[in-house]
């Protein structure tokens, strides 16, 4: 263990937040796995949505302890409204109450400046790998879904990042908001001479979009489904690189530091 990580600031891992008690157990499975690869930081779970605590109640009770800094990694595959709208204003609402805390928000865990981050390929290949297709010649990378065209661009560029990777096609797929659906994606490779698809899984964790991709996409021919990315060794990495990445020069200038006193 390195005496630097004793000290270095508590992160704060923020979800989206679901009804579906798997995915708060999946956020909890990934601070667990953080934690593993960096003995001495506090990482601690927290949700925007349905599931407690949120953001705001743990950066407060990190101030009150003493803390003077944290780090708050978002656990989204794309920066759309909740990391351009949600994540600020809970972070502006901790000096609602007095705290004072120093808090950096990191890059989602998507690509961040047009990179495609090989750790998020790394876990994506590991879940098709565990997936047992036994072998396929087109794949979907199934995603959750936005109606911000930049954030879909972001999708894309996974997209065709694994699928060079793999040498094989690769469509994208939304649950939600955008065109097209699972069942869509498989059902054009399918016509356009792919013989076995098989669906990527662009989810953290598992909940009803996921269930809903499992669904459609066996119903239009695909081989298997791949898992959500959850509590990856890989996801925990990347995680890691995105907290170092944002602390790097903490008493320096920051592009994305949200200081709230």
């Amino acid at each position: 263990m390195r005496a630097a990580h004793l000290t270095a600031p508590p992160v704060v891992l923020v979800a989206h937040g679901s009804r579906d008690p798997r995915a708060a157990e999946a956020t909890r499975a990934l601070a667990r796995a953080v934690t593993a690869a960096r003995p001495g930081v506090p990482v601690l779970p927290s949700w925007l949505d349905h599931t407690e605590p949120g953001p705001a109640v743990v950066l407060r009770e990190l101030a009150a302890a003493g803390r003077p800094r944290a780090v708050l990694v978002p656990l989204l595959l794309t920066a759309a409204y909740h990391r351009k709208v949600d994540i600020p204003a809970a972070v502006a609402a901790v000096g609602t109450g007095g705290a004072s805390i120093d808090v950096r928000v990191t890059e989602v865990l998507g690509p961040a400046d047009g990179v495609v981050d090989a750790r998020l390929l790394g876990g994506l290949r590991r879940r098709l790998a565990e997936a047992g297709p036994g072998g396929y010649d087109a794949l979907v990378l199934a995603a959750a879904g936005t109606r911000d065209p930049r954030a879909r661009g972001s999708v894309g560029r996974v997209a065709a990042a694994l699928g060079a990777e793999l040498g094989v096609r690769c469509r994208v797929s939304y649950a939600s908001a955008a065109p097209p659906a699972a069942n869509v994606a498989v059902a054009k490779l399918r016509a356009g001479g792919a013989g076995r698809v098989a669906v990527a899984a662009y989810f953290l964790a598992p909940g009803l979009f996921h269930d809903g991709v499992v669904a459609a996409a066996g119903g239009a021919g695909a081989v298997a489904v791949a898992d959500p990315l959850t509590d990856l060794p890989e996801l925990a990495e990347l995680v890691l690189r995105r907290v170092d990445d944002a602390s790097a020069g903490w008493a320096g200038a920051v592009t994305d530091v949200a200081a709230v006193r």
